[in-house]
């Protein structure tokens, strides 16, 4: 545990307590009364509200549209179906500046809703809450899913011969094994969307901000620290407790439950309710997670003289952006490729000892540590960003001009997705299996090579696509620390689309289609190493 809690300490705790501390703290002590100043305000208030409602909002939509095709997924076969799965999961992979920009390509000023319809929904909440299902859309399916697929149905068959109806036999045998599962993916969800910043940061507008948002406003555009500190402090609190529940409601789903094989509870679709479920959802899919995406595609291609690479050779000027880059946006792919690969290797590092430490059950230290790692997905990423700039500049950690700062931030986000995927693997490894390889004279690190690692090879592969995926899009933290003359993909996309211009909006939509691709080729390439027989872990 060392390691990672040394990690953890220096590029995530003192960061973020010393910005909090800058923000509270005066020359004449704590500033504690300011946090019943701000929380008085009332366009606070409704920042706190907004964050809040919304986020329930968004998780009940994505309740009400995935659960149906958790069910498919789960027990239908039908051709097509994997590369469907990884389709569906393309959309949590990218970065939310990339969705902001796909809804905007698609319901935006200009977009194809206001060219066939004359209907603008940027900047109202219904941008906004489409786009948090369009992103969380693959939590629900891949997580309730996993389990439904593993769940025996005779057990709701005998049920019904019994007497009980369809929909009785299902409320009181399949929705109570479903239940921890349902209620740790909505908290999930709940945490994604409580902190959403890309998202509604694009399609918000002045209009509505959530609590990530306004950290950023208050920090890089007022520079007010007291304020962003006390918002940063709630947002914390808030976080702990939706983690805290969802450990829970982990704990909850561990329960013993009688699973069987998934290829014994697919099936192809029996009977029209049947047939017409699975159209309803490949429909859903069509509407919600393909057209955006092709919308984006087709709106990097629709240049001034006419479809084609027009936009994508402007990426190779640095002066198409109107000075917006130092160099050519296209070296942005480049750099967002470099940086990944560093922080992927540093997530595997960091998340491979973590989870291997983890798999000593039971304590309280233990579980508080588990908790510690998911902390970064849901603490403000713009509150750690910022955080890096006013710690990390003095020797021996002056870091401000170092390439290493963006990969290190990018690993933070990465760690709790390599140890989510590596953790059931590692608890399932026989313990015994090390036991023979010591007495047979093995050193724990040719234990570890000979028996552990073939075990979990492709857990370990996994993590480090998704750790790839996750860094190559983070945006947060991102933002503040990349140098002017490295720009990350997701930052371009930002810069651009903060310009007027036909030209910088559609350089936008390229390079969003890039980093799209390359995401997707990354998530089909996970689909062919995921494992056949899965326990619902995302």
């Amino acid at each position: 545990m060392a390691v990672p809690l040394a990690f953890f300490g220096l590029f995530f705790a003192y960061p973020v307590t010393a910005i909090v501390g800058r923000g509270l703290k005066t020359d004449t002590g704590w500033q504690f009364g300011r946090f019943g100043e701000v929380l008085a305000r009332p366009d606070i208030a409704d920042v706190l509200w907004f964050t809040t409602w919304q986020a329930l909002a968004s998780t009940v939509l994505t309740l009400l549209i995935a659960l149906p095709g958790a069910y498919v997924f789960a027990r239908f076969e039908f051709p097509g179906k994997q590369l469907l799965r990884a389709v569906v999961t393309v959309p949590f992979v990218l970065p939310t500046v990339v969705v902001g920009t796909a809804f905007l390509a698609l319901l935006g000023r200009g977009g194809l809703l206001d060219e066939t319809a004359g209907v603008r929904l940027d900047t109202t909440v219904w941008a906004i809450l489409l786009a948090h299902v369009f992103f969380n859309y693959a939590v629900i399916v891949r997580t309730v899913g996993g389990l439904w697929a593993q769940l025996d149905p005779r057990q709701e068959e005998a049920a019904r011969v019994l007497g009980a109806g369809r929909f009785a036999a299902w409320r009181r045998v399949t929705l109570p094994a479903l239940a921890p599962a349902v209620a740790a993916a909505s908290l999930m969800v709940f945490l994604f969307t409580f902190s959403s910043f890309g998202v509604v940061l694009i399609l918000g507008g002045p209009a509505y901000s959530t609590l990530e948002v306004e950290v950023y406003r208050q920090t890089a555009q007022l520079l007010d620290l007291s304020t962003a500190a006390v918002l940063t402090m709630v947002q914390f609190a808030a976080i702990g407790a939706i983690l805290a529940l969802h450990a829970w409601t982990v704990r909850r789903r561990e329960t013993a439950l009688r699973l069987v094989d998934p290829g014994r509870t697919a099936h192809r679709p029996r009977g029209w309710a049947q047939r017409t479920l699975l159209g309803a959802v490949l429909l859903t899919i069509g509407l919600l997670i393909v057209a955006p995406l092709a919308v984006l595609v087709e709106r990097s291609f629709d240049a001034p003289g006419g479809y084609g690479l027009g936009f994508y050779r402007a990426l190779q000027d640095a002066g198409a952006g109107g000075g917006t880059f130092l160099v050519p946006p296209m070296e942005a792919i480049w750099n967002s490729l470099q940086y990944a690969l560093a922080a992927t290797a540093i997530a595997l590092f960091i998340g491979g000892l973590a989870a291997a430490a983890l798999t000593r059950r039971g304590g309280r230290f233990v579980r508080g540590f588990d908790a510690m790692l998911m902390l970064p997905l849901g603490v403000s990423a713009v509150t750690v960003g910022f955080g890096f700039l006013i710690t990390l500049d003095e020797p021996p950690l002056d870091l401000r001009t170092s390439w290493i700062l963006v990969p290190l931030a990018q690993a933070l986000v990465g760690v709790p997705f390599v140890v989510r995927t590596m953790l059931p693997v590692l608890r399932a490894v026989d313990g015994r299996l090390r036991e023979a390889a010591a007495v047979l004279g093995a050193s724990p690190l040719r234990a570890w090579r000979e028996v552990d690692l073939p075990l979990v090879r492709r857990a370990l592969l996994i993590a480090a696509g998704f750790a790839f995926a996750v860094s190559l899009g983070e945006f947060g933290a991102t933002v503040f620390i990349a140098r002017p003359d490295r720009p990350t993909l997701p930052v371009a996309v930002a810069r651009l689309l903060g310009r007027a211009g036909e030209l910088n909006y559609g350089q936008a939509m390229a390079l969003s289609t890039i980093l799209m691709l390359v995401c997707a080729v990354s998530l089909l390439l996970l689909e062919r190493l995921r494992p056949d027989k899965t326990s619902g872990e995302f």
